[in-house]
């Protein structure tokens, strides 16, 4: 027994001294494989932290984007409001015409100023209660707003020869007034109103319209009077008042009317619907330039070639107080017109202008500028850098063929 007893002991140590090895080793496995976990889970635990700030992020934007259609949405489905103008104010209501024409007293948005509220004013109304949620400002016509020259003209006095006595008479009568309002008023005179610009065609009349756009610095509104004869009753004579009412806005401005003779033609008894709606519009135009209210800061220029056909209403003082006859030019002028489109043409010293002056009688300027382009193009054509007596005499030739062409030709003949 002693003997097992000894050998179970030694027995037991053996194991010991065996197994105590194999546990260290394990348990060196064990914090390896644990540490290398807890870095995957770590790492793991970063990337969904990242990708959870990012998916926070898409919600944060895709919600604003779903605010702002939600907004847009509503915003869809608003009912429109109704644009009307007031006509009176009682109180603390207001009498207002909507767009169809009836007439309704109303309250106000208490947020608005009552004070502002003044006859004529435009507002937007409620659809359902009609009340006033809103003052607009004044709306003008596409064709009178876009009738405002935002960019001067560079055409200037000098660019214009043979009409010194012109320039110098529509600088009195529109720049002067302007420059020295005060000197009038010591002399106790009114001051031009309008000026009318008459002469055949070509002779300069827009060209001299927008010298007097690129002089001075009042606000130049131009267009063509057949802008004014509109369809519908009424829409003339409205196109007008507006347009009067924006150079009273932006004065001191300048109203350049070109073919005046399109709705200022004289009124007959005998006329068809579209004649008196164009008298409409004519009546209107009076009314304006010598109405109840001044027009110290507004002047008007037009043009026409036939103001034979003008009415007389037009044409007294008060309304057109200076008419400027612009004729063709002499010989004289016909020299400084050439002088001013040749100012920068390279020419032989042979081409003298007073020779093309004197072959050109007769011409306007406007003609004389195209027989400058012409010869220009002959140059052009021969591949010579200089412009050569020949090719003006024979440019001068081919412009008056080309008008004796157009005088004698009929409407019979444009179809052989």
């Amino acid at each position: 027994m002693p003997r097992t007893g000894i050998m179970a002991s030694e027995s037991g140590e053996d194991i010991k001294e065996d197994i105590s090895p194999m546990s260290d080793s394990a348990k060196e496995d064990t914090l390896d494989r644990l540490s290398k976990d807890f870095d995957d889970l770590s790492e793991h635990a970063q990337q969904l932290l990242t990708e959870k700030l990012f998916l926070e992020n898409e919600f944060a934007q895709l919600k604003k984007r779903a605010n702002r259609l939600d907004e847009e949405l509503r915003n869809i489905k608003t009912p429109p409001l109704v644009v009307g103008y007031i006509q009176d104010i009682i109180d603390e209501q207001a009498i207002v015409r909507s767009s169809n024409g009836t007439v309704f007293l109303v309250s106000v948005n208490r947020r608005l100023d009552i004070s502002e509220m003044k006859p004529g004013t435009r507002v937007a109304l409620n659809q359902d209660t009609l009340s006033v949620v809103e003052a607009l400002s004044d709306s003008w016509d596409p064709l009178v707003s876009s009738a405002e020259i935002i960019e001067s003209p560079t055409i200037d006095y000098e660019s214009i020869g043979g009409l010194d006595e012109q320039i110098r008479e529509i600088r009195e009568a529109v720049e002067l007034p302007f420059e020295k309002p005060e000197a009038f008023i010591e002399l106790g005179i009114e001051p031009p109103k309008g000026v009318l610009l008459t002469g055949p065609p070509g002779t300069g009349k827009t060209m001299l319209a927008k010298a007097v756009a690129n002089s001075t610095k009042a606000t130049f509104l131009g267009l063509v009077g057949a802008e004014l004869a509109q369809k519908y009753i009424g829409e003339g004579g409205r196109m007008v008042r507006e347009l009067f009412d924006l150079a009273k806005q932006k004065a001191p401005s300048i109203i350049f009317i070109d073919e005046l003779d399109s709705i200022g033609s004289k009124r007959l008894d005998t006329a068809t619907s579209g004649d008196r709606e164009v008298q409409r519009t004519l009546m209107q135009l009076l009314s304006e330039m010598d109405g109840f209210e001044t027009l110290d800061d507004v002047k008007i220029i037009a043009a026409t070639n036939r103001p034979e056909l003008l009415d007389a209403a037009l044409l007294r003082p008060g309304r057109f107080d200076r008419i400027i006859d612009i004729p063709l030019p002499d010989v004289d002028a016909r020299e400084t017109i050439f002088g001013v489109h040749t100012k920068s043409m390279p020419i032989d010293k042979k081409v003298g202008l007073r020779y093309l002056s004197n072959i050109s009688e007769g011409f306007s300027g406007a003609e004389i500028k195209s027989s400058v382009v012409e010869a220009g193009i002959n140059a052009i054509s021969d591949g010579r850098k200089k412009v050569s007596k020949s090719d003006f005499t024979d440019a001068i030739k081919k412009v008056e063929n080309k008008r004796k062409d157009s005088a004698n030709s009929s409407a019979e003949g444009l179809y052989r």
